[in-house]
């Protein structure tokens, strides 16, 4: 009886617990709301104390500034940009043959 009431719970839980997604609602995108690496700032070079030596940065990324403006936010029907958009192939007429 108590394993019959164990497997009854665990199968009342297992939706639960599987998925957050089937409670989001269609239109529910986490995309169109701020994001966090939208509130990063640059940071300024580091300084080093006098008398040691600096880090090799041969190789470091180098950034460049953006002039340009952002991309319009998205509404809350469009999708994500980490979406593909819908793939749909247009057939070429076909010609009358003679």
């Amino acid at each position: 009886m108590r394993f019959a009431r164990g497997v009854a719970m665990l199968l009342l839980l297992l939706p639960l617990v599987s998925s957050c997604h089937a409670f989001r609602g269609a239109t529910a995108k986490s995309c169109h709301g701020p994001q966090p690496y939208q509130k990063a700032q640059t940071v300024p070079p580091l300084k080093i104390p006098p008398g040691l030596d600096g880090p090799d940065t041969t190789n470091a990324l180098r950034l460049p500034t953006l002039n340009e403006p952002g991309p319009p936010p998205r509404k809350g029907n469009q999708p994500c940009l980490d979406e593909p958009p819908p793939f749909k192939v247009t057939q070429p007429a076909k010609t009358p043959q003679a």
